[in-house]
Order: structure tokens, then C-alpha cells, then sequence
């Protein structure tokens, strides 16, 4: 069963890789023997997440780049390659909703300023297709990966506020099972495309829409905990076990799927 969820000496490159959800997923498959790329915009939050790992044992390597510049991310391809030779599993986490994309409660959709709403979405969407194409390239060309978009559960039912964030992800399930099919008819089965739907979890990003300064919840907190069977809060280690599955050949027949991690949020009606 354990070479089943083998990742040792995979080579994984984690974008959004320093923050709170993907970094707990990077330290993870660090942990299980994994070589981790860990690409993000801030140098400082990079090279400490490159840090953490490497202090717990494992192997990382930084790399600083924008989802969104391909010449970057051509570069950080290129400097994984020459590093460890190959790139077995990428995961696209970069992204989330900028400031002014959300539409304030007082406010609506018809006085958004449009260019909010653009960014937002080409953040996410296209801080998708992009990795995918550049470091997904030479896993096409090795007929062997795995790709793991995050999406979200903004996408899969309406989500008052968030209308570019939303869509945009709505926009990356659509991509994650096009892309499947793409690779498997023209690579063969070893190529692999799949998402992860977290439901609500704490996060720098969301925390004061979700919770006040004492820790108790904000009225669209409250609205989440209402509507989640499991009346709580994701926890990011609990993103772990799908991640791991989904980059392992434990899920070697597995592909086009949007996997729910989500406490039951997605499944229930509120009623």
C-alpha cells in the first residue's frame, strides 16, 4: 500500500507554494520525499517556506516569479530542469481575490468597476493555463505527471461578493477537464489533470471577511459554519491527503475530476 503513495524523488513545483494551504501541501510531500519547487512573487515568503522545509529534512528549491510572466515562468522551469531533471507534478495555488474585487455588502454588481473584476480573474484563470503550459510541457514530453489546479467551491454554487473570483475558478474546472482529455489522447495515460475544490478555510486572504479580531465570526462566517454539515473551518493539513493521492500513482486512473474537499459544503442545500 505505502508505494502506492510514493512520492520520493518526485519533483514537484508548487506555485503559490509559501502561502498557508499550498505550503502545508509543499511541506507534506517534502515529508514523503518529494523535491519541492516552491514558486512565488515575494522572495522573503518563498525563501522562508524553502527554509522550513529544508530544516524539517527535506529538499526545496525557491523559485521567484509571477503566474502571470511567461518568460519568468519559463526561466523557473528551466532552472528546475537543470536542477533534478524532470518536473513529475505541478500544482497551480496561486491566486485568491485581490483587493476591490470583492463587492462590498453596501454595493452591487452594477457599480463594480469592471477592471476589478478583470484582474481578478485573469489572476486566477490565467495564473492557471500558464504554468500548465510552460512546466506542463516537459511532463507532456516525458508522457509521466501530474497537474492539480485549486479551484474552489465559489464555483460550484453562487457565492454572494466574489463575482470575478468565481467565475474564474469556475473557468479552471472547465479548463482542469479539457486540458485531461487533451494530454491523454495526444500523451498517452501517464499525463494526468485533476482539481482540488477546497471548501472554506482560513486563510491571510479571508480571515477578516470570515472572522473579527477576537476570533469569533463575522456574520459571512457564520453564514459559511450555517451552510457546511460539518460546522467548522477547513484545516489546511486536511488538503494533504488528496494531494498527495491525486500527485501519487495511487490515482493512476484517475483524471478530469474536481475532488471536493470541502466539509460537506458542496453536497448540502442548506435545508
Amino acid at each position: 500500500m505505502d508505494t502506492l503513495f510514493n512520492l520520493k524523488n518526485k519533483v514537484a513545483v508548487i506555485t503559490g507554494g509559501s502561502g498557508i494551504l499550498c505550503g502545508a501541501i509543499a511541506k507534506a510531500m517534502a515529508e514523503r520525499g518529494a523535491k519541492v519547487a516552491i514558486l512565488g512573487r515575494t522572495p522573503a515568503k518563498v525563501q522562508a517556506m524553502v527554509a522550513a522545509i529544508e530544516a524539517a529534512g527535506g529538499e526545496a528549491l525557491p523559485l521567484v516569479a509571477d503566474v502571470l510572466d511567461a518568460v519568468a515562468l519559463q526561466a523557473a522551469c528551466d532552472t528546475v530542469l537543470a536542477k533534478w531533471r524532470r518536473i513529475d507534478i505541478l500544482i497551480n495555488g496561486a491566486g485568491g481575490n485581490i483587493p476591490g474585487a470583492a463587492i462590498p455588502p453596501e454595493d452591487n454588481f452594477f457599480n463594480h468597476p469592471f477592471e476589478n473584476l478583470q484582474k481578478v480573474f485573469t489572476l486566477n484563470f490565467d495564473g492557471t493555463v500558464l504554468p500548465s503550459m510552460i512546466f506542463g510541457k516537459p511532463m507532456a514530453e516525458a508522457k509521466s505527471g501530474s497537474i492539480i489546479n485549486i479551484s474552489s467551491m465559489t464555483a460550484q454554487q453562487a457565492v454572494t461578493r466574489v463575482p470575478g473570483y468565481s467565475t474564474a475558478k469556475a473557468a479552471v474546472d472547465c479548463f482542469t477537464k479539457w486540458l485531461a482529455v487533451e494530454v491523454a489522447l495526444k500523451f498517452g495515460d501517464g499525463v494526468r489533470v485533476n482539481a482540488i475544490a477546497p471548501g472554506f478555510f482560513i486563510t491571510e486572504q479571508n480571515r477578516r471577511l470570515l472572522t473579527n479580531e477576537d476570533g469569533s465570526f463575522t456574520d459571512r462566517g457564520n453564514s459559511v459554519i450555517r451552510k457546511t454539515p460539518t460546522r467548522r473551518f477547513g484545516e489546511p493539513e486536511e488538503l494533504i491527503g488528496t494531494a498527495v493521492w491525486l500527485a501519487s500513482d495511487a490515482s493512476k486512473f484517475v483524471t478530469g475530476t474536481v475532488i471536493p474537499v470541502d466539509g460537506g459544503f458542496s453536497a448540502w442545500s442548506g435545508v
